[in-house]
């Protein structure tokens, strides 16, 4: 955590570092995580002096996303997040489908 960090900050750093290492995660990974997500947040918050313009603008700060983006790995999205982005587009016949059904009818 980097020097003038709120109590806030502070505690929510040691929260998501121990929540990362219960899921299994290295104490190094856990330790990036919780320091990317919490300087994510103070960005959003205006409590950094530099800010990436993605920190700013991002409409869902990364506690609210809830690690919608990271299933973007080699298998792609997972059945769930097709099937919601199918729901949205209104898609026929998506309780049917199964993964591959549904990549294909949303043009994945």
């Amino acid at each position: 955590m980097p020097r003038g960090s709120s109590p806030k900050r502070e505690r929510q750093y040691e929260h998501i570092k121990e929540s990362a290492e219960e899921r299994g995660a290295s104490a190094k990974r856990a330790k990036e995580i919780a320091s990317r997500t919490v300087n994510k947040e103070r960005a959003r918050a205006g409590e950094s002096a530099t800010a990436s313009k993605v920190s700013t603008r991002d409409p869902k700060s990364a506690s609210q996303r809830g690690g919608e983006r990271s299933h973007s790995g080699a298998q792609g999205p997972t059945k769930d997040q097709l099937y919601e982005e199918a729901k949205k587009r209104n898609i026929e016949g998506r309780s049917s489908m199964n993964k591959q059904q549904l990549r294909k009818a949303l043009g994945r």
